[in-house]
């Protein structure tokens, strides 16, 4: 069985140094944006055209953005705003996987060495993670995950 290297990260609560500085200690060679929306200005030096000019500057790590992995703003907002619990959250988020078939669609290979980034600081309540198990689950091969944080 063919195994990967996957890292995941949030932007929140980290400096631009902390972020890049932990993203410079990891092997990854792509970061895979799994945002719904990667241009809100409170997303500061992580906001898309940013932050992939820094990732080629500073770390000589690719940007990609994958909105496929990204929860709707229905099943987000239901989380944030109205107060749903994680349970319900993850169900809804884990259910979109399955129906959207994401694991068919994307190369395996592109997974090796990347990183997840999303906005969450740790990734305990965080899609990253569940993208991250979610594939362990869908692909024939190991995934280990390491979460930066």
């Amino acid at each position: 069985m063919k195994e990967l290297e996957l890292f995941t990260i949030g932007f929140t609560k980290k400096s631009a140094q902390t972020f890049f500085s932990l993203l410079n200690s990891t092997s990854a060679k792509t970061l895979i944006d799994v945002r719904l929306n990667n241009i809100s200005q409170l997303a500061g030096f992580a906001k898309s055209k940013d932050l992939a000019y820094f990732l080629e500057e500073i770390c000589n790590i690719d940007y990609l953005h994958i909105p496929e992995l990204a929860p709707t703003k229905d099943i987000l907002d239901e989380y944030k705003k109205n107060g749903g619990d994680w349970k319900k959250y993850e169900d809804k988020f884990l259910n979109l996987l399955d129906q959207r078939s994401v694991e068919k669609d994307l190369d395996v290979t592109v997974f090796n060495d990347s990183c997840l980034l999303c906005s969450e600081h740790e990734p305990h309540f965080c899609h990253r993670r569940l993208v991250a198990e979610y594939l362990n689950l869908k692909w024939d091969c190991k995934i280990n995950v390491t979460h930066l944080f």
